[in-house]
């Protein structure tokens, strides 16, 4: 780790569903740690490209008068260039950084939204809450413990109360994302929709390898199609609550 990606991950989950419109990885995508830990144990493959940081005005963006700033704009810009980088490598597709730019911003954009509707509503963010977070951000960076993360957190120059501030708006979010969501739980017609979709995709895959795909039951998979259906909702859910805030914000976007 060699930046303040905490910035970006406090609010990762929210801006992974607002530049879900290409199509998200199915794990929730990869952390920009994880990310970094992958592409240098890659062997033999050419060498990463270098995200274009040069003319990011100090301003990024204004959403209802709060300002999003270059530092953390840069923070989430990276963290989403390392993955599209990863990709263009298997693919062989050059990243569009222009275009990159444009819709990380917008991301940002529709984060901040979300952070203001739910102080608009008076969402709490409780510390036992924060605590889990921070249990789960550590443990999807492979630190054994919390101690340990915020101990490498605090090499990069963020102090316990700058964690603990990113942890709380990280978790309003997410309550507001729930809130607008409402009942998560997938139907059985859910699940089989999903169920059926995956089965086309992996046999899809076998056909051009050419192999036939070893596609395992509905009910060994059930635990990751409950999960994708839950995910799915809550992306239609927190797209629909930003559309629909974006229409009544004050946005001006620099990049």
């Amino acid at each position: 780790m060699t930046k303040k990606w905490l910035l970006s991950l406090a609010v990762a989950g929210s801006i992974a569903v607002l530049t879900a419109c290409g199509g998200a990885p199915s794990d929730g995508g990869a952390s920009p740690a994880a990310s970094a830990e992958a592409s240098a144990g890659a062997e033999g493959q050419a060498q990463m490209p270098e995200p274009d940081l040069k003319d990011i005005p100090d301003v990024v963006a204004e959403v209802n008068g709060t300002k999003i700033t270059k530092d953390k704009f840069t923070a989430a810009y990276e963290g989403q260039f390392q993955q599209m980088a990863m990709q263009s490598q298997m693919t062989g597709q050059e990243v569009d950084q222009a275009a990159l730019k444009k819709q990380t911003a917008e991301a940002m954009v529709g984060t901040q939204l979300l952070i203001q509707e739910a102080d608009h509503r008076g969402i709490k963010a409780a510390q036992k809450d924060v605590d889990a977070e921070l249990e789960k951000m550590a443990k999807s960076n492979d630190f054994k413990t919390v101690d340990e993360l915020m101990a490498a957190i605090k090499k990069q120059g963020m102090d316990e109360n700058e964690v603990n501030a990113e942890m709380q708006t990280q978790v309003k979010v997410n309550k507001l994302i729930a809130e607008e969501t409402g009942d998560t739980k997938p139907s059985e017609k859910e699940l089989k929709a999903a169920y059926d979709q995956a089965k086309q995709q992996q046999e899809a895959m076998g056909e051009q390898s050419g192999q036939k795909a070893e596609v395992p039951s509905m009910e060994e998979m059930r635990p990751n199609l409950e999960q994708q259906v839950k995910a799915q909702k809550e992306t239609e859910a927190t797209q629909a609550l930003v559309t629909d805030l974006r229409k009544k914000a004050d946005v001006k976007i620099h990049v």
